[in-house]
């Protein structure tokens, strides 16, 4: 299963839009300023509902014309709905994983969130080859590290099966970013009292579980949903962004 496979919720991208937005590198962007002009162009790959935009957009502090490409029509009309402020935004129906370098003509700054993890090495290869050139901020890509705190016996067997499944068929998961030659910075989710928290052990627990069958992990998330209710879990997802300049 490729990226272009993937169904991603609504729900889901609005609940982690706050922690992704913590957790980007603002470091990054102070370095990528500088390489933009004063109404610049941007390119935001499988950008889904338009969240890196709204992030972005206005630490820039500048007109900018943001075009948002992905397969899904109904995330790609929210994204129009709720442009970042000064900002206009196209929708384009694309396959990322198939774009060609006209695609993205007359990009100032090519853009993607939570993407790389997805993509097989081919895929990869082909978007870095249609984006060559370019100014790229690539943000919030897994890199396997998953701290919990307190911390439980069944963390590790669950956090292991985890990246093993988020490498099935081929995709990349946590090795996406040293794939990438570029300025590598931490981007971490850190939450505590985040309803984000239950929604994502589910979904941790239950790849984890769809991996490694034989892992007895019931008791523990409903224990880990129980401590996350009661504002007694923190979770330290640790991602990485990259910025690659022309």
């Amino acid at each position: 299963m490729s990226a272009i496979a993937v169904r991603v919720s609504p729900a889901w991208l609005e609940l982690r839009e706050p922690a992704d937005a913590a957790a980007r590198s603002v470091e990054l962007v102070e370095r990528l300023t500088p390489h933009l002009p004063a109404a610049p162009v941007i390119h935001d790959l499988g950008g889904g509902s338009g969240s890196m935009g709204r992030w972005l957009a206005p630490q820039l502090s500048r007109p900018q014309h943001w075009v948002v490409h992905d397969r899904d029509e109904d995330l790609l009309q929210l994204a129009v709905a709720a442009p970042p402020d000064g900002a206009t935004v196209e929708a384009r129906r694309s396959d990322i994983t198939h774009l060609a370098p006209g695609d993205l003509a007359g990009a100032d700054l090519i853009t993607a969130s939570a993407l790389l993890d997805l993509l097989t090495a081919d895929e990869l290869e082909r978007m870095l080859a249609a984006c060559a050139g370019r100014l790229l901020l690539l943000a919030l890509t897994v890199v396997g590290r998953v701290r919990l705190t307190p911390a439980d016996p069944l963390d590790a067997p669950i956090a292991a099966a985890f990246n093993d499944h988020q490498r099935r068929d081929g995709k990349l998961g946590p090795d996406a970013v040293a794939m990438v030659r570029g300025e590598v910075r931490p981007s971490p989710w850190r939450l505590e009292r985040d309803p984000l928290i239950a929604e994502w052990l589910r979904g941790w627990v239950g790849a984890a579980c769809e991996q490694e069958p034989a892992l007895d992990a019931g008791a523990y998330l409903k224990r880990r949903l129980a401590q996350a209710a009661a504002g007694e879990l923190a979770v330290t997802v640790d991602h990485a962004d990259l910025l690659v300049l022309p």
